[in-house]
C-alpha cells in the first residue's frame, strides 16, 4: 500500500439519498406489519405521525437487523505484562467489569517495549500462553489440529482436535504490540510467495489469532488466510474452527486503556450515537480503488442504519477547519507521511462515549504508546473507544475490508472483536484490533432501545429521532412528512441536534426561512463546540444566499467572536470581505482586506 495519497479542503458531502432499502418506502399504504405485530394487512391511507417512530422500530427490529445476546466474561482470556503492575491491575479491571473468571487472568514475564522478536513471542509468549490456556481447561490445541501446509493450502473444513471455552483474548498494556522481522529464519515454501509477501513480522494480535493451531508446523513468511473472512453467523468465529478473537486495551497511557473499558460498556447501556463521518477519495479506478470502495460502503451501511452521515468524495482529505462533531464513527485513508492530521489534530475534537474510528494507512498503529505519531495512538488520546491499525506495512488487500466490518458491526450486532476478525482475509499479518472486543451497543434492536431510552428519559432520545429520520430518508419518505414529524416531537424544541435536522431538511424543501430560524434556534442550545461552528457556518451562508447580508455578516462576525482560534479565519474573512463590499462597508472591507493580507503571509499548516 505504498501510495502517496494527500489530503485538504473541504469536501463534498452526502447526507442522505433517496434510495429503497426494504422494496417499499417505510411511510406507505403497502407496508406490512411483521406476522404477530399488529395489523396481518396494509396500512390504510397514510400513517399517524407517531406511528413513524413506530416503523422505524418494528422494520428495523425484524428486518435485517439482527439481535445479539451479550457476550459473557467466561469466554476471555485475559493477559498482563507481569513486570508492570500497571498491566495487571488494567487486567484485573478488566476482568471485574466484564465478570470474567479469576483463573482466565494471566500474567506472563514479556519484554516491556512494543516490539518483540520472533524467539521471544514463542518462548515467552505463544507457548507460555497456550500452556496456561491447557492447564486451566480453556483450550485443547492439538498437533494434529490443521491442514500439512495451512499458509497455502487452508481448506474450509474444521480444524480437528481444538476444543475451546473461550472465543476471545485481550492482551492489557505493556503486551508486546509487534513481532520483528527474523532476517535468518529460512523456510522451504518461501520462494512460492509473491516477493512483497515475503515478511514474517506481524502483529502480535494477528499471530495470536493462529493460537489454536499454533502447535503444527505453520510457515511463518506470508499472510494467513482467515477461515473467518465474512462469516455472517457469529458461532463461526471460534477456535474450533482456527480463530482465536485476539484484542487488546492500550493506548498512550493506562487511563487511556482502561477508559476503552468504560466507555465501551457506557455504549453498550446508552447506544451508541452521534454523527458518521467517512473520508473516501473519489477513485474511480485504478489498483488502489478497492480502498475507496470499502469506505463507500462503509457509509452505505451507516446510512441505511440511520446515521447522519457525511460521506467526502473529494481526493483531499477532511481539512484542520472540517466542521467534524459528536463523532459515533469515522473511516478515512492515507496522508503522505502516516501522521494525524486534519480535525483530528485539533483540542477538543468530539468523539462519543463508544465511537468507533479507522484511518487506514501503512503503519497506523507502528506505535500505539505515543499520543502524537501515526494514527492510532493520537485517536485513542482524543477519545476514541474502539480502532484497528497496522503495525507494518501491509499492502491494501490485505487490510480490514470496512464494508464487512460496519456491515457485522452494526446491522448484524457483532461484537466489536468478532466484526473485526469477520472483515480481516488474512491473519497473522499485520493488523492490530484495539478495544474491548466484547463490546456489542448493536445488540438491541432499535425498538427495545426506543424503550429503553424512554424509560430512563435518556437525553439520547435525541438521536433515536435522528434515527427515525434518517432512515425514512432512505426509504423514500418525503421530507415534508418528517418535517412535520420533528416539528411535532416535543423533544426537538429543546435539541441542537433536531432542529440543525430540521433546519437541514427545511432547506431541502427550500424553506429558507424556516431553515433559518431552525438553525437561530439551534444555536443557544448546542452545547458542542464544533456543532456550533457548523450551525454559525451554514446560518451565514443561508442568510447570504436569501439576500440577508448584515445577518450574514452578524453570524460570521460572532463565529470570529466566539472562536478565536479557528483554523480557517483566512476563509471567514473571506466571506465577510464581498459582505462588506455588498453593504457599502468601507473601513470594515479595509478591515478584512488586511486581516487576508496578513493571514496569506502565514505559511500554511501541513494540517
Amino acid at each position: 500500500m505504498k501510495h502517496p495519497m494527500r489530503t485538504a479542503h473541504e469536501p463534498k458531502t452526502v447526507r442522505t439519498a433517496a434510495f429503497r432499502l426494504l422494496g417499499a418506502p417505510l411511510w406507505s399504504p403497502a407496508l406490512k406489519w411483521p406476522k404477530g405485530h399488529g395489523s396481518e394487512g396494509g396500512f390504510k391511507g397514510r400513517l399517524p405521525r407517531a406511528g413513524l417512530a413506530f416503523v422505524f422500530a418494528v422494520v428495523l427490529g425484524w428486518s435485517f437487523w439482527q439481535v445479539a445476546a451479550a457476550e459473557q466474561g467466561d469466554s476471555v482470556a485475559v493477559v498482563y505484562n507481569s513486570k508492570l503492575p500497571a498491566s495487571k491491575a488494567l487486567a484485573e479491571y478488566y476482568a471485574t467489569r466484564r465478570k470474567i473468571p479469576t483463573n482466565q487472568v494471566f500474567g506472563l514475564d514479556l519484554p516491556t517495549g512494543e516490539s518483540i522478536t520472533r524467539q521471544e513471542f514463542d518462548a515467552r509468549l505463544r507457548l507460555p500462553l497456550l500452556e496456561r490456556l491447557e492447564k486451566a481447561k480453556l483450550m485443547r490445541a492439538p498437533a494434529s489440529a490443521s491442514n500439512e501446509n495451512p499458509r497455502s493450502e487452508w481448506s474450509a473444513r474444521r480444524p480437528t482436535g481444538v476444543e475451546s471455552r473461550i472465543r476471545y483474548v485481550v492482551l492489557c498494556t505493556g503486551v508486546p504490540l509487534r513481532i520483528e522481522e527474523d532476517y535468518k529464519l529460512r523456510e522451504e515454501a518461501t520462494e512460492k510467495i509473491p516477493a512483497q509477501l515475503r515478511k514474517n513480522e506481524a502483529s502480535v494480535d494477528s499471530e495470536l489469532a493462529l493460537l489454536p493451531i499454533s502447535k503444527t508446523a505453520l510457515t511463518l513468511y506470508g499472510p494467513f488466510p482467515n477461515p473467518g473472512f465474512a462469516a455472517t453467523n457469529t458461532a463461526f468465529l471460534h477456535p474450533t474452527n482456527g480463530v482465536l478473537l485476539a484484542a487488546r486495551l492500550d493506548g498512550p497511557s493506562v487511563a487511556v486503556a482502561r477508559g476503552l473499558i468504560d466507555k465501551a460498556i457506557q455504549a453498550e447501556t446508552d447506544g451508541l450515537w452521534g454523527r458518521a463521518y467517512f473520508d473516501s477519495r473519489g477513485l474511480t479506478n485504478g489498483s488502489i480503488k478497492m480502498g475507496d470502495d470499502w469506505i463507500k460502503g462503509a457509509a452505505e451501511v451507516a446510512r441505511r442504519t440511520g446515521f447522519e452521515t457525511v460521506l467526502d468524495t473529494k481526493e483531499e482529505r477532511f481539512p484542520v477547519s472540517f466542521p467534524i462533531s459528536q463523532i459515533a464513527l469515522y473511516a478515512g485513508w492515507y496522508e503522505y507521511d502516516g501522521q494525524v492530521s486534519g480535525p483530528f489534530t485539533r483540542p477538543g475534537i468530539e468523539f462519543m462515549p463508544g465511537a468507533f474510528a479507522y484511518h487506514l494507512h501503512s503503519f497506523s498503529a507502528a506505535t500505539i504508546r505515543s499520543a502524537k505519531q501515526n494514527w492510532v495512538g493520537p485517536l485513542l488520546d482524543k477519545g476514541v473507544t474502539a480502532t484497528m491499525g497496522c503495525v507494518y506495512e501491509p499492502y491494501l488487500e490485505f487490510t480490514p475490508n470496512l464494508t464487512v466490518f460496519f456491515h457485522r458491526w452494526i446491522a448484524l450486532g457483532f461484537s466489536f472483536g468478532e466484526a473485526a476478525y469477520a472483515c480481516q482475509n488474512y491473519l497473522s499479518w499485520q493488523t492490530t484490533v484495539v478495544g474491548d472486543p466484547l463490546y456489542r451497543p448493536f445488540a438491541r434492536s432499535p425498538r427495545q432501545m426506543h424503550e429503553d431510552l424512554l424509560l430512563s428519559r435518556n437525553k439520547a432520545l435525541e438521536w433515536w429521532h435522528m434515527k427515525v429520520v434518517n432512515f425514512n430518508l432512505v426509504g423514500d419518505t418525503p421530507a415534508e412528512e418528517l418535517i412535520q414529524y420533528l416539528e411535532e416531537v416535543p423533544e426537538t424544541r429543546t435539541s441542537a441536534v433536531l432542529l440543525e435536522k430540521l433546519g437541514d431538511l427545511y432547506l431541502l424543501k427550500t424553506k429558507t426561512d424556516e431553515a433559518i430560524a431552525a438553525y437561530q434556534k439551534a444555536l443557544p442550545l448546542a452545547a458542542s463546540n464544533p456543532q456550533r461552528i457548523r450551525l454559525l457556518l451554514e446560518l451565514g451562508r443561508t442568510l447570504e444566499a436569501s439576500g440577508a447580508s448584515e445577518q450574514a455578516m452578524d453570524a460570521y462576525r460572532k463565529l470570529l467572536r466566539e472562536f478565536p482560534e479557528y483554523p480557517d479565519l483566512l476563509g471567514i474573512y473571506r466571506k465577510l470581505l464581498p459582505l462588506a463590499e455588498r453593504l457599502n462597508r468601507v473601513e470594515e472591507k479595509e478591515l478584512y482586506q488586511k486581516e487576508i493580507d496578513r493571514l496569506t503571509s502565514i505559511v500554511p499548516s501541513r494540517s
